[in-house]
């Protein structure tokens, strides 16, 4: 009883993190069919290419899901809210490669341990920026 009560208070934060969890597979699986397939990740600039491939699907997927499944959006204002989504994507973007910069490039540590490091903010802060800036209280069901 106690769970099922807990889980309901935290619906929102459970289906965000179960969305956050298949969107990273979006984002690997793209990643990895684009290096596979028709990208050479040997190439600087095609990696970079599979990654701006995989950050756009990504980012589509996890508009559409935190947009029915996380936020309940009601907003019929389609292009503002995709624009708003995507804005943010791009600010926590930022954010990351900022981190990982500061982290890897200018602290030294191991990059695994900075990813993991900006990871943990990059989540917290596109929760944020979705509940605060995409999708507001008002269009929800």
């Amino acid at each position: 009883m106690k769970i099922k009560k807990l889980i309901a208070q935290n619906r929102e934060i459970i289906s965000y993190l179960i969305v956050g969890l298949l969107t990273t597979l979006v984002s690997l699986s793209t990643y990895f069919i684009c290096t596979h397939t028709f990208l050479n990740p040997e190439n600087a600039f095609e990696i970079q290419i599979a990654n701006l491939i995989s950050w756009f699907f990504s980012v589509t997927f996890a508009y559409i899901t935190n947009r029915i499944f996380v936020f309940k959006s009601q907003s019929k204002n389609y292009i503002k809210e995709i624009f708003s989504f995507f804005t943010s994507r791009m600010a926590t973007l930022l954010m990351d490669m900022g981190i990982m910069f500061f982290i890897v490039t200018l602290m030294h540590y191991n990059d695994g341990v900075g990813k993991l490091i900006s990871q943990v903010v990059v989540i917290v802060a596109n929760y944020v920026l979705s509940k605060v800036f995409v999708f507001k209280g008002e269009n929800k069901k």
